[in-house]
Formats: C-alpha cells, structure tokens, sequence
C-alpha cells in the first residue's frame, strides 16, 4: 500500500479551494452585471433607402447607387421583407449592439462613427453575439421575429465607411451583429422590450457560430453539427455546404472586394 505524501494530502484541500474561488468569482460577476440584468432593448430603428446619384451614372467607373440608412421615427408596420434591402427573408432586419460603437471607436480613434452608420436596422441594448443564441426568437410589440444567422462582413461595408479593413477587422473580433426573420408580422418602435420566447439551440450563441465560420474552418464535424439547426439561415447553410464538399469559399475578395 502506496504511503500517502504530503501533496496527496494537500490535493483535496487546493482542488476544493480552487472551486470556491471559482464561484466566488461567479458571483462577483453577476453582482457587477445586476444593474444590466435586464431584457433585451430596441434603442433605434432605422431603415435603409436605396438612392441614385445621376451624376456618378454618368461617369464610366461610378456607381450611381448609394445607401441611406434613415432613423424611423414612431412605429412601423414590420412585414417579411423587413426594414433591410434584401430580398432574403433571412435577412429582414440587421441588428447591432450599441455598445460596439465604443470598441470600433477605440479601434480607429474616431469620434465620428455614429450609431446607424454600420447600416443596422435594429441598434440594440443588453444583448451581444455571446448573450443571443441560433434561432432566438422574441416578442416585439405585436411582431415576432427569430435569430436566423450572423453578419457575413463585407467590403461593401468597408467602402462605406472608408476604412480597407474593417470587414476584416469586424471579422476577426467577433463583432458582427447579426439578422432576424420575421415569423409574425405587425408594428414595432424603438424603445421596446424584446421578451425571448424561446431559445431551441442554446449550445450556438452567435459567438460559436462565428468561430466555426471563420476560425475553426477545418473542424468539419463543427460545420456538419451548425449545418444541422433547421433555423440556420440560407447563406450560412450554403456556405457550410460548400467547405463540406471541399469547394474553397471566397473569403478574400468578400473582405476586401474584387480586384
């Protein structure tokens, strides 16, 4: 029989510590988040216009399309097609954290970046790509919609807001925002509650969602097991679907545009 040492005996003792610092550690955070503990918050609506620049149409390399994103004032009837300019129902509305603005301003030390100007139809409080999860669908008003994938950045964006790499950049921190469908439709406004009425995946935050997308992109069993939420939006499924049959996607020219 093995004779017991000294740090056999201590083992218990440091294991147990360790578990109790754990928690105690827990609990400070949630003291410290208690005053944000609340539900999720529409701060903003806005909805974004298509315009046409006859000027620039006249030039041989313009492009006569611009994009106006206009704060909605009062309420505004919430159909399928949502506030956005896609035709994708999957994408009716783009949503984003207020609080970002604070970090990409900090990013790029600019004092100029305002909310709306990373074309979000929906500025909102109290909820991040950690907190919000894969098909997270919520009451707002007398619409309802549901969490159907994150942002795919784009250089369009970049262009728009005259910084080469903030696609990437927005990529790389997981700061993407994300979209909603709209399974019910009816009027909302900004300064509402959203209530969640249900959370069916609770392992995909769209933090996790990220990381398979753009940092575990050889992890096929992580491809294969997002692919399978029936939630999933449309773009994101026939991404998943092309690195599983090993096609290459075409992440470069996305981020920073033909060339």
């Amino acid at each position: 029989m093995k004779t017991p040492t000294v740090e056999d005996a201590l083992y218990p003792c440091v294991f147990a510590s360790c578990i109790i610092f754990i928690r105690i550690k827990i609990l400070y955070h949630i003291l410290q988040a208690g005053d944000r503990m609340v539900e999720p918050y529409i701060h903003k609506l806005f909805k974004m216009k298509e315009l046409y620049d006859q000027n620039t149409a006249k030039s041989e390399d313009g492009d006569p399309k611009y994009f106006v994103n206009e704060e909605v004032q009062g309420a505004i009837y919430l159909t399928k097609q949502g506030l956005s300019l896609s035709e994708d129902v999957d994408k009716a509305l783009f949503t984003y954290p207020w609080k970002h603005y604070y970090d990409w301003a900090d990013v790029y030390q600019l004092d100029t970046i305002q909310i709306g100007d990373i074309g979000e139809n929906v500025s909102v409080l109290e909820m991040d790509e950690y907190s919000v999860f894969l098909g997270d669908t919520y009451q707002v008003g007398e619409a309802v919609i549901q969490v159907s994938q994150p942002y795919l950045p784009t250089w369009r964006l970049a262009k728009h807001l005259q910084m080469e790499d903030f696609a990437l950049q927005m990529q790389q921190s997981g700061r993407t925002g994300w979209y909603f469908r709209v399974l019910q439709e009816g009027d909302i406004q900004a300064e509402q509650d959203m209530e969640l009425l249900d959370r069916p995946y609770p392992q995909w935050s769209l933090a996790a969602c990220n990381e398979v997308m753009h940092r575990f992109r050889e992890d096929l069993r992580l491809a294969d097991d997002l692919l399978q939420c029936d939630v999933l939006g449309k773009t994101w499924k026939n991404l998943l679907k092309k690195r599983l049959r090993g096609i290459p996607l075409r992440t470069k020219s996305r981020l920073f545009g033909p060339k």
